[in-house]
Protein backbone atom coordinates (compact mmCIF):
# COMPACT_ATOMS: atom_id res chain seq x y z
CA UNK A 1 0.00 0.00 0.00
CA UNK A 2 1.21 3.42 -1.25
CA UNK A 3 0.16 6.73 0.51
CA UNK A 4 0.92 10.19 -1.31
CA UNK A 5 -0.37 12.81 0.66
CA UNK A 6 -1.12 16.09 -1.35
CA UNK A 7 -2.60 19.59 -0.34
CA UNK A 8 -6.39 18.42 -0.18
CA UNK A 9 -6.62 15.26 0.24
CA UNK A 10 -4.80 11.61 0.86
CA UNK A 11 -4.37 8.81 -2.06
CA UNK A 12 -4.00 5.41 -1.60
CA UNK A 13 -2.77 3.57 -3.69
CA UNK A 14 -3.56 -0.57 -3.38
CA UNK A 15 -0.29 -2.13 -4.50
CA UNK A 16 -1.03 -5.43 -3.20
CA UNK A 17 -1.89 -8.99 -4.99
CA UNK A 18 -5.24 -9.70 -3.42
CA UNK A 19 -8.20 -7.37 -1.70
CA UNK A 20 -7.90 -8.94 1.63
CA UNK A 21 -4.35 -8.10 2.39
CA UNK A 22 -4.92 -4.76 1.05
CA UNK A 23 -7.98 -3.67 3.47
CA UNK A 24 -6.36 -5.56 6.32
CA UNK A 25 -3.55 -2.84 5.54
CA UNK A 26 -5.86 0.12 4.99
CA UNK A 27 -7.75 -0.80 8.00
CA UNK A 28 -4.40 -0.56 10.50
CA UNK A 29 -3.62 2.81 9.26
CA UNK A 30 -7.14 4.30 9.08
CA UNK A 31 -6.29 6.11 12.45
CA UNK A 32 -3.80 8.02 11.10
CA UNK A 33 -5.81 9.33 8.09
CA UNK A 34 -8.85 10.35 10.48
CA UNK A 35 -8.61 13.91 9.69
CA UNK A 36 -8.30 13.64 5.96
CA UNK A 37 -10.34 13.86 2.69
CA UNK A 38 -9.30 9.88 1.22
CA UNK A 39 -9.18 8.39 -1.85
CA UNK A 40 -8.66 4.97 -3.01
CA UNK A 41 -6.97 3.56 -5.95
CA UNK A 42 -6.88 0.06 -7.17
CA UNK A 43 -5.07 -0.70 -9.97
CA UNK A 44 -5.79 -3.62 -12.40
CA UNK A 45 -4.18 -6.78 -10.91
CA UNK A 46 -6.59 -6.84 -7.91
CA UNK A 47 -9.85 -7.84 -8.92
CA UNK A 48 -12.81 -7.27 -6.69
CA UNK A 49 -15.90 -8.28 -6.10
CA UNK A 50 -19.01 -5.94 -5.70
CA UNK A 51 -19.59 -7.65 -2.11
CA UNK A 52 -15.81 -6.52 -1.44
CA UNK A 53 -16.80 -3.38 -2.49
CA UNK A 54 -19.31 -3.11 0.04
CA UNK A 55 -16.55 -4.01 3.21
CA UNK A 56 -15.80 0.12 2.50
CA UNK A 57 -19.38 1.42 3.83
CA UNK A 58 -18.41 1.75 7.48
CA UNK A 59 -15.30 3.58 7.01
CA UNK A 60 -17.39 6.10 3.89
CA UNK A 61 -20.00 6.58 6.76
CA UNK A 62 -17.17 7.30 9.22
CA UNK A 63 -15.49 9.96 6.95
CA UNK A 64 -19.17 11.30 6.28
CA UNK A 65 -19.71 12.08 9.83
CA UNK A 66 -16.23 13.77 10.66
CA UNK A 67 -16.49 15.90 7.66
CA UNK A 68 -14.19 14.30 5.34
CA UNK A 69 -14.64 12.66 2.10
CA UNK A 70 -14.42 9.24 0.92
CA UNK A 71 -13.87 8.18 -2.78
CA UNK A 72 -13.08 4.65 -4.53
CA UNK A 73 -11.37 4.71 -7.84
CA UNK A 74 -11.72 1.75 -9.78
CA UNK A 75 -12.39 0.67 -13.25
CA UNK A 76 -15.33 -1.76 -14.19
CA UNK A 77 -17.50 -1.53 -11.56
CA UNK A 78 -21.59 -0.87 -12.32
CA UNK A 79 -22.11 1.81 -10.04
CA UNK A 80 -25.39 0.90 -9.39
CA UNK A 81 -24.31 -2.08 -7.48
CA UNK A 82 -23.20 0.34 -5.19
CA UNK A 83 -24.58 1.66 -2.03
CA UNK A 84 -24.80 5.79 -2.17
CA UNK A 85 -22.79 6.08 0.25
CA UNK A 86 -19.88 5.16 -1.30
CA UNK A 87 -18.67 7.23 -4.01
CA UNK A 88 -16.88 5.07 -7.04
CA UNK A 89 -15.06 6.75 -9.75
CA UNK A 90 -13.32 5.09 -12.80
CA UNK A 91 -10.63 7.99 -12.58
CA UNK A 92 -8.37 10.25 -10.13
CA UNK A 93 -9.89 13.25 -11.80
CA UNK A 94 -13.55 12.45 -11.31
CA UNK A 95 -12.47 11.47 -7.73
CA UNK A 96 -10.84 15.04 -7.11
CA UNK A 97 -13.98 16.55 -8.35
CA UNK A 98 -16.23 14.17 -5.82
CA UNK A 99 -13.76 15.89 -2.97
CA UNK A 100 -15.12 19.21 -4.54
CA UNK A 101 -18.62 18.71 -4.71
CA UNK A 102 -18.65 16.77 -1.44
CA UNK A 103 -16.90 20.33 0.02
CA UNK A 104 -19.71 22.34 -1.75
CA UNK A 105 -22.34 20.32 -0.14
CA UNK A 106 -20.86 20.65 3.38
CA UNK A 107 -20.99 24.65 2.61
CA UNK A 108 -24.14 24.50 1.94
CA UNK A 109 -25.24 22.43 4.90
CA UNK A 110 -23.21 25.29 7.49
CA UNK A 111 -25.95 27.52 6.24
Amino acid sequence: MLIEKEDSYTLVIADENNFEKFFKNLNNTLNSLKEEHLLIRFSDKINISINEIHLFLNIANDKRESGTSFVVIIKGIDIDDIPDEINVVPTLTEAIDVLEMDAMERDLMDF
